[in-house]
């Protein structure tokens, strides 16, 4: 007989000795995947920035803005496959981001960069005065996935003595392979205070930069040369290192009266911790388990971060176990360590988690199949599928991929396609052999060839529908790629094994151990018979029934896609996850203390020691936590100076706990938001995202031709957003305005006294913050020690004492500051924000409340503002040109709306391909349309399935819906390609249309269930739970009309067709 190529194949390999061998190695590879690929929470995405700082002193804003920022916006712009460019320009400083494309492979990003700037450093005139751009380049390895805080519950250990003990083991743990940041967040700098008072520096008639001078004149050595002596050379060094605080006090910085001025006879010289400009502290909650308790102790973090492609389990456990070992040699008895952050162990536990769910997956399908076929196939259909998730798994190593929730979770939903092919070809041959009439090794490859045309296109069709998703653009599409990838990969591998390792399975496992039947395998006939016949007659009454049938699920499918309009079903990107860790960030009012931000703070931790679900809280103040992710994307690294505080919560493990983290943070926010506001300052409640991350869930972009028309237009937004009920955590970009005092120099008056206005501003600087001029060489020091000149801390805020600084002029007189300035007060400059070459001001915020979802919220302030306001809203793209007050809607919604766009084309597509795929196999136009009828079908299932289940349809929702497309237009190419069959045979066209579900029902069922029971395992993940409701609810609806509609519906066309004929 004569077989295609899938009867060829299994007629050839049934009984081949290559086939086990076959078998074995795929097995094989996919232990050698699962010990040898990274494993880690998050897929690795190429998510490449960086940061490009240029100081100009003493400019304005708006000249930073003018000369530094605009400029290199100008420049940064002409790189390839750079998404957008972001500046901020403060007095002083500009601070150029650029973000690419996700993608960009790092190094190609970097390389770009440098090359641009580098080859235009033109546009910096030396003349500006402009530093030299300092380019930090930042990206998703940047991020730690280990975090250990040092605390003390010691009075007599403070934030200085935990750093000096962090410093200390920093080394030890670089020393492990495949570590990259090692760095330590907290505690004041070690420095060298040389302190002066105006007063004894007039006495001897010196002024600070005498003493500079003096110090750096002293701490100067040079390799001079060799001399030969004794027939040997030996080098020469001239002079030697300040070493030691003696060693500066016994400096002499003068002459007076013949006798040498020592430093010390001036100055109060001490080598202590600088004053603090953090604090980091450490507080336990109501569920703290360690031994001891910190409360609000001083504490620094050490972050550790890995590079990239490697092992985060492996990481972090290397790190964990030499904590426990350094403990005894770098760590004093009384510091103690607790690990804040530890994405290495969330990762492994995830993993494991996962791959039992694939294991019990796995399980329930052979048990589906043991149960509808018998315990030999249930072996044959379980080995098949154990044989191509091995493979599977070596291919998605061998493609780059590592073992991530994601990659694991397209694995899991895999589970049920991946024996569609499998249980299709067992069906069949355990049919075929049930009815007697051929030896195995002839029914085999018979029945193989009968269902291997539709079963390869099947597999082909879902893979059309699936890997169309590969090519999502934004952070959206790399993230979610394992799933199309990993599953269009294990469908064809699938096939492969299908039609090659499963017939020599059966051969040896089943050979004739069938019982046999008389019967053609078809079950009862008679129900297919009683439910179809009405709908098969070309009477009145057929027809009628036919047309009823139709209106009924066009009116189904109607009543199921207005649960979206009518918020029955919410739509939301992706839902909120279970993590354990939730942030707080702090804004308070620009001129804010360090004192007073950190007060808040406290009286916050005080609230949340007491929630029954928080561990620990590290708080930071006037400084950044260790970024994860949301922070690098958000730049939270940026956020310096003491005004800012960020509060890292960790909850109690989430199975030690009845709450949702979601839910912990909508508890905790009203209380946090009261104290917030009490003290006037802003209070955000961060969460994890459960995806790619955004600058804010609600982002509005106010574009305008003027820095005030900007600042008017965005107080009327955010007044909008107030209105709005369920917007919480309002803020803008615009800054509080502040006091600042400007020392006016009288140049005229200096000129005459012979003094400088370069060598006022360093006095005012030097007696202000203090004046780094040299450091400290002692071999012992791992960070460097500054020697600070500066007035005592106590006078520092005193305006007398500033004024009575005295400079030395070119005659040797000295003049008190008093008499060359007076002091104005004036406002703060805001900072000038732009967004791809536009100046910009943001306001932000986020949702909370039934709905949940930030679109909605966003949608509501568009009434709002129309109502309200003539301001031109844009959903899309950026304003090309700003002739009067814009507004961009950006944030969840842009990520949303690119995400199913995107997805929608892919969805397209994957239709497209398909139907030229099915018109290839059957040589029409129109049969390939009954055939893909089921797809508008699965919104039946899909939206009552969310609705039922109270989940919000969300972006794994539409990968559920756009895989369904695959999925169940193989139920339809089985049934049309039996009706063809048995019609090309003689068989009259009613009979085969009702034999065609009494045959392909147990197939189209036992495929459709396995789909759903692998759904099942996925079914309590907070993120993939619309994936899984899409697939269940789908599979069960459009499964259960397929068996009638399509049959119904190809008759229809077969009987138009014969009578046009």
């Amino acid at each position: 007989m004569k077989y295609s190529i899938s009867g060829k194949l299994a007629e050839k390999f049934q009984l081949s000795p290559i086939t086990p061998l076959i078998a074995l190695v795929a097995v094989l590879l996919g232990v050698f995947a699962i010990f040898i690929t990274p494993r880690e929470e998050e897929p690795q995405i190429d998510v490449t920035f960086a940061n490009i700082y240029i100081a100009l002193p003493g400019a304005s804003a708006k000249e930073v803005e003018n000369l530094i920022a605009f400029p290199a916006e100008q420049v940064l712009d002409s790189i390839a496959d750079v998404k957008h460019i972001y500046s901020i320009s403060r007095p002083g400083l500009a601070i150029v981001s650029v973000q690419f494309e996700v993608g960009v492979k790092r190094k190609d990003a970097i390389v770009r960069l440098y090359n641009e700037i580098h080859s235009n450093s033109d546009w910096l005139p030396v003349s500006l005065g402009a530093s030299q751009p300092l380019i930090k380049p930042m990206g998703i390895d940047d991020v730690p996935i280990v975090t250990v805080t040092f605390w003390s519950d010691d009075d007599s250990v403070g934030s200085f003595e935990l750093q000096q003990v962090s410093h200390a083991i920093e080394a030890e743990i670089k020393r492990i392979p495949n570590t990259r940041i090692v760095e330590t967040t907290g505690g004041p700098q070690h420095v060298v205070h040389v302190q002066l008072n105006p007063e004894d520096l007039v006495a001897y008639n010196l002024d600070f930069k005498s003493i500079e001078n003096a110090l750096k004149a002293s701490n100067f050595a040079t390799y001079s040369g060799n001399v030969i002596e004794n027939n040997q050379i030996q080098p020469v060094q001239t002079g030697t290192l300040l070493a030691n605080v003696e060693d500066i006090k016994n400096l002499v910085v003068a002459v007076n009266n013949g006798m040498p001025v020592y430093l010390t006879d001036i100055a109060t010289i001490s080598n202590t911790p600088d004053s603090p400009d953090n604090y980091v502290w450490m507080t336990g909650g109501k569920a703290w388990k360690g031994e001891g308790k910190p409360d609000f102790s001083p504490a620094v973090t050490l972050a550790i971060g890995k590079k990239a492609g490697s092992n985060a389990v492996d990481i972090a456990d290397a790190v964990i176990a030499a904590g426990e070992k350094l403990r005894a040699t770098h760590i004093p008895e009384n510091v103690n360590f607790e690990i804040t952050r530890n994405y290495g162990k969330t990762a492994d536990d995830k993993a494991q988690k996962l791959m039992t769910k694939l294991m019990f997956a796995t399980a329930s399908v052979v048990l589906l199949i043991l149960v509808a076929l018998g315990w030999r196939e249930a072996i044959v259909v379980g080995l098949a599928v154990s044989i191509t998730l091995a493979v599977t798994l070596f291919a998605s190593w061998a493609y780059g991929f590592t073992l991530n929730r994601v990659s694991l979770f397209a694995l899991i939903f895999s589970i049920g396609i991946l024996v569609d092919d499998a249980v299709v070809i067992v069906e069949n041959i355990h049919r075929h052999l049930s009815l007697g009439k051929k030896k195995l090794s002839e029914l085999i490859p018979l029945a193989v060839d009968e269902v291997g045309g539709p079963t390869i296109l099947a597999t082909f069709t879902v893979i059309a529908a699936l890997m169309p998703m590969a090519f999502v653009t934004g952070l959206m599409g790399p993230y979610m790629s394992p799933i199309p990838i990993n599953a269009s990969m294990g469908m064809l591998l699938s096939l492969i094994i299908a039609l090659i390792v499963t017939p020599w399975l059966f051969a040896k496992i089943i050979g004739n151990k069938v019982h046999h039947s008389d019967s053609d395998g078809s079950g009862k006939p008679g129900f297919f018979n009683k439910v179809m016949t009405p709908f098969l007659g070309n009477n009145k009454k057929g027809k009628l029934n036919r047309y009823l049938l139709i209106s009924g699920v066009v009116l189904m499918m109607f009543l199921s896609v207005i649960l979206v309009p009518t918020q029955q079903v919410i739509l939301k990107m992706l839902p909120f996850d279970n993590k354990s860790e939730i942030q707080v960030v702090v804004d308070a009012p620009e001129g804010t203390t360090l004192e007073t931000t950190n007060q808040v703070m406290i009286e916050i931790g005080n609230y949340l020691k007491d929630v029954e679900e928080v561990e620990h809280i590290v708080a930071y103040a006037g400084t950044t936590s260790p970024i994860n992710f949301n922070g690098l994307v958000r730049q939270y690294f940026l956020r310096q100076g003491e005004n800012v505080g960020d509060m890292q919560i960790t909850l109690v493990d989430k199975h030690d706990r009845d709450k949702q983290s979601h839910e912990v943070a909508i508890n905790i926010r009203p209380a946090i938001t009261e104290i917030a506001e009490k003290h006037g300052v802003i209070a955000k409640i961060v969460e994890v995202p459960p995806g790619p991350p955004v600058q804010s869930p609600i982002v509005a972009e106010i574009y305008g031709q003027s820095d005030a028309q900007r600042k008017k237009t965005a107080q009327r937004i955010e007044q909008a957003f107030h209105k709005v009920k369920g917007i919480v955590d309002i803020d803008t970009s615009i800054e509080t305005e502040s006091p600042r005092k400007v020392f006016v120099v009288d140049r005229a008056k200096a000129a005459t006294l012979g003094v400088s206005q370069a060598d006022i501003a360093l006095a005012i600087q030097t007696a202000l913050k203090g004046n780094d001029i040299s450091y400290l060489h002692n071999s012992s020091n791992k960070y460097s020690v500054p020697i600070r000149l500066e007035i005592p801390a106590n006078r520092q805020n005193d305006l007398q004492t500033l004024l009575s600084v005295p400079i030395q002029s070119v005659s040797g007189e000295l003049v008190a500051l008093g008499e060359v300035v007076h002091i104005e007060q004036r406002n703060w400059e805001d900072t000038i924000y732009h967004k791809d070459l536009l100046p910009v001001t943001f306001v932000t915020a986020d949702m909370s409340g039934y709905q949940d979802s930030p679109l909605y919220g966003m949608f509501e302030l568009v009434d709002e503002i129309e109502s309200n306001t003539q301001i031109e809203q844009n959903f899309i793209n950026n304003p090309d040109f700003v002739t009067h007050s814009m507004l961009k809607w950006d944030g969840e919604w842009q990520i949303t709306y690119e995400t199913f766009r995107d997805m929608g084309i892919a969805y397209a597509i994957g239709l497209i391909l398909i139907y030229l795929l099915i018109v290839a196999q059957f040589n029409s136009y129109f049969v390939p349309l009954i055939i893909m009828a089921p797809i508008p079908l699965t919104i039946i299932g899909v939206m009552p399935g969310h609705w039922l289940a109270g989940s919000q349809f969300t972006a794994t929702s539409m990968i559920g819906m756009i895989a369904l497309a695959g999925i169940i237009v193989r139920n339809s190419i089985l049934l049309v390609d039996f009706i063809s069959v048995q019609v090309a045979e003689g068989i009259a066209l009613k009979t085969a249309v009702i034999d065609s579900a009494k045959v392909r029902a147990k197939p189209i069922i036992l495929t459709g269930v396995a789909a759903m029971m692998g759904a099942f395992f996925i079914l309590d993940d907070p993120i993939f739970n619309g994936l899984a409701v899409s697939l269940i609810s789908g599979i069960l609806v459009s499964t259960l009309l397929t068996l009638i509609v399509i049959p119904v519906l190809y008759f229809w066309y077969l009987s138009r067709f014969r009578q046009n004929n």
